[in-house]
């Protein structure tokens, strides 16, 4: 496989914008987690939603389905679990729970473990929207590491997953 040797970029620039400016400062970080930054946002949108888009979806909203759904059966949680499963604030979750229901993709249902509580779960036509759009969305996100090798890959994710448990 040909390796890709990247362009620079806006954090490299950057970086190097401010090395002449301040050749005192140690900006390395600062290109790292801008590349991060960028990376995330480019990802995110020329290539996961418009995968989520032919779904009818957006990112968040097939995150609660895909959450619900690899609960397994029967494909409920507590808004709490949920809202802890998945990477969006808790206004966000409630939004996007209110535009699911209203689509019929998840219901809410009383807990019978707890008086007080609600459980989520998905609908029939939740179940079967997301289970069509997991396969494309998982070859999408392989295809978009598919630069990497298989050793690197690895190297990519034992770094983040050290990075993030330190954060």
């Amino acid at each position: 496989m040909e390796k890709h040797m990247p362009e620079k970029d806006r954090a490299a620039k950057a970086a190097a914008s401010w090395r002449r400016e301040r050749p005192d400062l140690d900006v390395e970080a600062m290109e790292i987690i801008g590349r991060l930054n960028e990376l995330s946002a480019l990802i995110t949108r020329d290539h996961l939603q418009p995968g989520f888009d032919r779904f009818g979806l957006q990112g968040g909203e097939f995150d609660v389905l895909a959450t619900l759904r690899r609960a397994g059966a029967p494909y409920r949680l507590t808004p709490t679990a949920l809202y802890e499963a998945t990477m969006l604030s808790s206004g966000g979750m409630t939004a996007r729970l209110d535009r699911l229901q209203a689509r019929d993709l998840i219901r809410r249902e009383p807990n019978p473990d707890d008086r007080r509580g609600t459980l989520v779960g998905l609908t029939d036509a939740g179940l079967a929207l997301i289970d069509r759009a997991i396969g494309p969305h998982a070859e999408n996100e392989t295809r978009l590491l598919s630069a990497l090798t298989g050793d690197e890959r690895a190297q990519l994710n034992g770094l983040l997953a050290r990075l993030r448990a330190v954060l």
